[in-house]
């Protein structure tokens, strides 16, 4: 099935997948290349399922899917890419089927044995969750909520290089939310943290899910508020205030944080968000 074509819903069963079910095909951290091999039908799987089996995730345009985990004597006819770089070729419905995928698959990896007992899990009998029968106790998948904002200081705005990053992009301020603490506050203290600027004017904008391994992304704007540019150098390498059309290299727009780059761009032009 194209990626074009897909129709995407999640969904979940405790029932094994039939005839002319589809399967999403993983291979430790890569997957096969969408629009190569991706998504096979459950008859040409017989015997490229790993011990683990398949695993229910949702239906695209209409037909059950599940995922698995190939062996690799299943791999060689195929090109298997990173998640990050599959997700950089695909967009809306298929990315968040992807995301589904590993997301779901890593917890249940993650989860075959109670966290208080260690005895072993069984799945829920109505919902998405690892049951431990012993404790009464059920293991959802975990997500973990993240912030990234765009910072707009008069017609610019900031662009920062992670210490950590492998490619060239710069991109946005991120991080984790804290426990008891509010979407906003998570923004204003990641900001002050990593930059040592201040922030006004926080605003929702858009989400993605974000599966390395399970985050959920939330992004916004703000505007600049005060303080010097001071970097926080175990997170980041550089930052700078930017013009539109006059910066380095970011992510594309199938990312959360090219989408807000190129939404900010927009609205400093004064065209609107998503002119």
């Amino acid at each position: 099935m194209a990626t074009s074509t897909i129709h995407w819903s999640p969904g979940w069963t405790t029932k094994a997948p039939e005839q002319g079910d589809l399967v999403l095909t993983l291979s430790g951290s890569g997957v096969f290349k969408p629009d190569d091999g991706w998504l096979q039908p459950l008859e040409n799987m017989l015997g490229g399922a790993g011990s683990a089996g398949f695993l229910s995730l949702g239906s695209a345009s209409g037909r059950p899917v599940f995922v698995t985990e190939v062996p690799e004597s299943f791999v060689a006819a195929h090109e298997v890419v990173p998640l990050r770089d599959a997700l950089m070729m695909i967009s809306d419905a298929p990315a968040a089927m992807l995301s589904t995928g590993f997301q779901v698959w890593q917890w249940f990896q993650d989860h075959k044995y109670c966290g208080r007992c260690g005895g072993g899990t069984g799945f829920h009998p109505r919902d998405r969750a690892k049951w431990c029968s012993s404790c009464d106790i059920p293991w959802y998948p975990r997500l973990a909520p993240c912030v990234i904002v765009v910072i707009r200081k008069e017609g610019r705005y900031l662009l920062a290089k992670s210490s950590h990053a492998k490619h060239h992009y710069y991109s946005l301020i991120a991080g984790f939310v804290e426990p008891g603490e509010s979407l906003e506050a998570a923004v204003a203290r990641e900001v002050k943290e990593e930059t040592g600027l201040d922030v006004t004017n926080i605003r929702y904008q858009a989400s993605q899910p974000w599966p390395f391994p399970h985050q959920l992304m939330a992004g916004f704007f703000a505007d600049y508020a005060g303080g010097e540019l001071v970097l926080q150098e175990d997170e980041l390498a550089d930052a700078g205030w930017y013009l539109p059309g006059n910066r380095p290299p970011v992510p594309p727009d199938t990312t959360i944080s090219g989408r807000l780059i190129r939404d900010m761009e927009r609205l400093i032009a004064g065209g609107g968000i998503g002119s």
